[in-house]
């Protein structure tokens, strides 16, 4: 009966964890698209889920540490909580980003762009991606879905070294756009940031599933 209340503990847990997920995916979907469209209103909206984020983290870390405190899980069972205890952490990050980007949306406040805004629309949808399927792997115990985190960070990687390329040569042939050339670079490097703590939502999959740690940005 222990065992069975247990689980069922940890199956709350681990929903609840999933909801904490798809919200952070769709707060970055949301803050690039406040900036792509210079929607204001959207970005205050965004910045101010970040509190919902907050708030999930902190009852899912009070759930971990219950069961922690008040059950005796198996060594299994444990790298399962742990797990969780460190996903919220960098879900928690991710979306922190995403408020930052959408504050950028308000700082720029309907400035005409100094450049179309393709590499990182691009950027943010593979990094949401990256956000499902770790939550996917996560769901389906998968190593081999968790190992997908390499190449599609790779790819996030490229589009960054690209827009900082990019954005530098505009700001030096045009020092009047060197202020929004600064925030465009912010936003590339939050983005760039959610997909190494997406990357780390792989890893640790991976450890859940094997006991192992492995790196998979090096």
């Amino acid at each position: 009966m222990v065992r069975q209340t247990f689980h069922h503990q940890l199956t709350e847990l681990e929903q609840e964890l999933i909801r904490m997920g798809a919200l952070v995916e769709d707060q970055l979907r949301r803050a690039v698209r406040s900036l792509t469209e210079q929607d204001v209103a959207l970005a205050h909206q965004v910045i101010a889920d970040d509190d919902r984020v907050d708030a999930m983290e902190m009852d899912i870390e009070r759930r971990c540490l219950t069961l922690l405190a008040l059950q005796q899980p198996l060594a299994s069972d444990l790298r399962v909580v742990s797990t969780v205890l460190k996903i919220i952490t960098d879900l928690e990050r991710m979306a922190d980003h995403a408020s930052d980007i959408a504050k950028v949306t308000v700082r720029l406040n309907h400035e005409p762009p100094i450049k179309p805004l393709i590499d990182i629309p691009e950027m943010a949808r593979i990094t949401s991606s990256m956000v499902r399927l770790a939550l996917n792997a996560y769901i389906h115990r998968s190593i081999e879905e968790a190992m997908t985190m390499i190449r599609l960070d790779d790819d996030v990687d490229h589009l960054y070294a690209r827009v900082f390329r990019e954005l530098l040569e505009i700001m030096r042939a045009q020092p009047e756009t060197i202020g929004q050339g600064t925030y465009l670079l912010f936003v590339a490097n939050y983005i760039e940031r959610v997909a190494d703590h997406a990357t780390n939502l792989g890893e640790w999959v991976i450890y859940m599933v094997s006991g192992q740690r492995q790196e998979l940005n090096d």
